[in-house]
């Protein structure tokens, strides 16, 4: 927890020092073996039979790139992956001669069990994740109407959100339609984090001050989505792990594809069944202690301070912050520059309690370049 004497910049080299506390045990080998064990098996069945549909194509050479930068976005890509298995492994998915065969039946059954219960993992991962981002940035906020309306903004985007995901399905839209969009939509997000790190002029002043996010934080969002940016120890110390597992699951997703659409011209052997159990073994349990980890170090990390232990009281000690006392039948006036006639101007008052009058009059008077006022 930060300090509420003084904040530290948050820099790479800041969150250096903290990852130092959070190494992560390296993967296997058995990873890199099945992972090369399964692109043999891949590229046999694509020597006897290329690519046949679009699909097929899109996914080989995605496959054969590396997989995304971005931790988040490899998050997205193992739920897609996952799911697409999970729809492949469907009793009414697989060839019929698999159907038929009641060991090998089972043998998949396991598999599709074994995926879901990961993919499952995932989704908590991200939901409470958000949500912890969210609960955090909202101890920032004023606990009145404000706050009150940053929740049903955020509430009100999400069901959007979710109506257009619907809306896909509803249309048809494939699994990769569908994920194209999510992350879409949670790049939309990271923007509109960044955006208020960017902030400036009466806007930034309102977020800084008047809500009280500390200057170091906003520094930090600002950066949140740049490839230098501090987040990029986060993605040098444990993206690795998890791109090689990306694209274990991704291989797995290939190969299962290609033998279901030449299951008549070549059916799986035994030992190549064998394989894609292991691999499927390995994959699940190491994803999951991946999220786990992963979950402890996003939970504790330096930016997900709340706003008591970031000393926002103390990031509104600011030269730029003014604390004016108004006597009883006393005016005072404050002359703003706003962008247009409705930007958005807070201003925050208090009332010495015991007085018996609590009335305050308030109005603002708008004045544009040719000198007309309007009063409201």
């Amino acid at each position: 927890m930060a300090s509420t004497e003084g904040l530290v910049p948050i820099t790479r080299i800041f969150l250096a020092s903290y990852y130092d506390k959070y190494p992560f045990t390296p993967l296997p080998d058995d990873v890199s073996r099945l992972y090369s064990e399964i692109r043999s098996m891949t590229s046999d069945l694509i020597k006897d039979s290329p690519p046949s549909s679009q699909d097929e194509s899109l996914l080989l050479k995605e496959s054969e790139g590396e997989s995304p930068h971005k931790i988040d976005e490899n998050m997205w890509k193992n739920r897609e992956h996952m799911e697409e298995i999970i729809f492949l492994l469907h009793e009414s998915r697989c060839p019929q001669p698999l159907q038929d065969d009641s060991e090998l039946s089972t043998v998949f059954n396991n598999m599709r069990y074994k995926f879901q219960k990961t993919l499952n993992v995932l989704q908590d991962f991200q939901a409470v994740n958000s949500d912890h981002v969210f609960n955090t940035v909202m101890t920032y906020m004023p606990q009145d109407f404000r706050g009150t309306l940053i929740r049903q903004q955020r509430e009100r985007s999400e069901r959007n959100k979710q109506a257009e995901v619907d809306a896909l399905i509803n249309s048809g839209g494939s699994i990769r339609d569908r994920y194209a969009l999510l992350w879409r939509q949670q790049m939309d997000r990271r923007r509109q984090l960044a955006q208020l790190g960017s902030a400036t002029g009466v806007y930034k002043t309102l977020v800084k001050y008047l809500v009280g996010v500390p200057q170091v934080l906003l520094d930090f969002i600002r950066q949140i989505n740049d490839d230098n940016g501090p987040m990029e120890e986060q993605r040098q110390r444990y993206g690795p792990s998890l791109y090689s597992l990306t694209a274990m699951v991704l291989l797995i997703r290939l190969f299962i594809q290609l033998a279901w659409g030449r299951f008549e011209a070549k059916k799986l052997t035994r030992d190549q069944v064998a394989v894609l159990e292991q691999a499927v073994d390995v994959y699940t349990c190491e994803f999951r202690r991946f999220i786990t980890f992963i979950s402890e170090v996003f939970a504790n990390s330096p930016f997900f301070i709340s706003a008591e232990a970031a000393g926002a009281l103390e990031a509104r000690n600011n030269d730029d912050y003014k604390e004016i006392n108004v006597p009883a039948g006393k005016t005072h006036e404050v002359s703003l520059s706003v962008e247009s006639v409705n930007s958005y101007i807070a201003w925050d008052f208090s009332l010495i309690q015991g007085k018996i009058n609590m009335d305050i009059g308030f109005s603002v008077e708008c004045t544009d370049p040719t000198g007309k006022k309007t009063v409201s």
